[in-house]
């Protein structure tokens, strides 16, 4: 008999990274307290650079003072792994759920978050595979389509991975991406050179192998869910 392990998906559009840093721990809170059942946001930012706790600054290519000419935010985490860009037209996820639920250790949660964006990729036919040794994320030959960076507080997840739909590269040249010198960024639409389908489409699909790849088979789907904003929802866009 198999049991009914359910997972609430919060399909956000795009939010500002604070207020999605801001409901990251917020619900990460909740987890803890067994106030919400393991959840997912689904969700793209605006331009941002991120730093992880380790502070690479020196990855970053252009002065602060800069970014916002080319429309860009930077703001600093407690999040793993290095520098890295988040943008329009990329599918992020962020997984708060109970690792000491599911049985899984930090290594092999970022395995499952590696073979989510293998499994999206091979869907349209694209070979991917989790980096080689020091190389964080999920890789396209010598060309990065995925990033992972987490933060695991008392068993519960927060951040999570952002797979490269069809963002603009040209914001990657501003970085090292994830610390890793002399590579590619790429991207679904560049590795099949296809028209692809819309982006919730896209989104929904990269939803289902997450929850394929980690054993959720009872999903919950919300939508326009409140976050901490003033306004009781989050900032939304439409491109």
């Amino acid at each position: 008999m198999i049991f009914p392990r359910s997972l609430e998906v919060w399909k956000l559009g795009k939010v500002n990274y604070l207020e999605a840093l801001k409901l990251q721990e917020k619900l990460v809170c909740d987890r803890k307290a067994h106030k919400i059942p393991d959840t997912l946001l689904s969700l793209q930012h605006p331009p941002t650079y991120t730093l992880g706790k380790r502070r690479t600054d020196h990855n970053l290519l252009i002065p602060v003072p800069e970014l916002e000419k080319i429309g860009a935010e930077l703001h600093y985490t407690q999040r793993g792994g290095d520098i890295t860009y988040h943008g329009p037209h990329q599918a992020i996820l962020y997984p708060i759920i109970s690792l000491r639920d599911i049985g899984l250790g930090a290594r092999k949660y970022v395995e499952k978050l590696e073979l989510t964006m293998i499994d999206m990729a091979s869907q349209y036919g694209v070979k991917a595979c989790a980096g080689k040794k020091c190389e964080t994320g999920v890789w396209v030959g010598d060309r990065k389509i995925g990033a992972i960076g987490v933060r695991i507080s008392s068993g519960i997840t927060s951040h999570g991975l952002a797979f490269n739909v069809d963002p603009d590269l040209d914001y990657f040249k501003h970085i090292v991406p994830c610390g890793i010198a002399d590579k590619e960024v790429t991207s679904l639409r560049r590795e099949t050179g296809t028209v692809l389908p819309s982006e919730e489409v896209i989104h929904e699909q990269l939803i289902s192998c997450f929850a394929r790849i980690f054993g959720f088979n009872n999903l919950i789907w919300k939508e326009n869910e409140p976050t901490l904003l003033d306004n009781g929802k989050p900032e939304r866009h439409v491109d």
